[in-house]
């Protein structure tokens, strides 16, 4: 594959993730593809057979898949676990902001494409629900429910944070990915009552 066509490949990814992360997959044309890609709307049949193809390779091309499969091989402690988990997805968050769009919007849509994103999202639930378990085991999380420990937990590190929606209530700067996974792990941690909130995590 020359230098080009490497090129034009990856100039329909990318528009492909602000498209759908601006008008949802459904929303976009093939055509407005190739116009955001300033390339031939063909080439998107030529490269990835059509736009179902298209989402997959998304995925495939942006997802921190590795990062992944290294986060949850990690032995980890429950609170130091955790405290990775919660860097790790704010800092994906704060650097792709697009590519979750793309997610939350097929996940709050309950398209078909959510059995393809659950895959790639499945062992990250997995880590999470075993820490949270084997917090509660050891007597340094403490809720009623894993179901919904897990839930809640996973709605409050994902939400999207639009803030200049809340713009008429809120009055402090917006802040940075850094502030936003310390005030995260901070609000998580004191949910689940955990007693000890020094412990250190553990660098990936």
């Amino acid at each position: 594959m020359s230098t080009y066509e490497l090129d034009a490949r990856m100039r329909i990814l990318l528009a492909a993730k602000r498209l759908f992360a601006r008008q949802g997959f459904d929303g976009t044309t093939v055509r407005a593809l190739g116009v955001e890609a300033d390339t031939n709307p063909a080439l998107v049949s030529y490269y990835f057979q059509g736009k179902d193809k298209l989402f997959e390779a998304l995925l495939d091309e942006f997802f921190p898949i590795e990062l992944v499969r290294e986060t949850i091989a990690a032995p980890m402690e429950p609170i130091a676990g955790l405290k990775v988990v919660i860097r790790e997805i704010v800092k994906f968050q704060s650097e792709d902001p697009d590519l979750i769009r793309v997610i939350q919007n097929e996940i709050g849509n309950e398209t078909c494409r959510r059995d393809f994103i659950r895959e790639y999202l499945m062992p990250i639930w997995e880590k999470i629900r075993s820490l949270l378990a084997e917090g509660k085991r050891r007597g340094v999380f403490h809720y009623r429910s894993l179901d919904s420990a897990f839930l809640y937990l996973w709605g409050g590190i994902t939400y999207r944070r639009e803030f200049s929606f809340f713009d008429p209530v809120l009055s402090e700067p917006v802040p940075d990915s850094e502030r936003l996974c310390e005030d995260m792990t901070a609000f998580v941690l004191a949910a689940l009552r955990c007693p000890d909130m020094n412990e250190p995590s553990i660098a990936l």
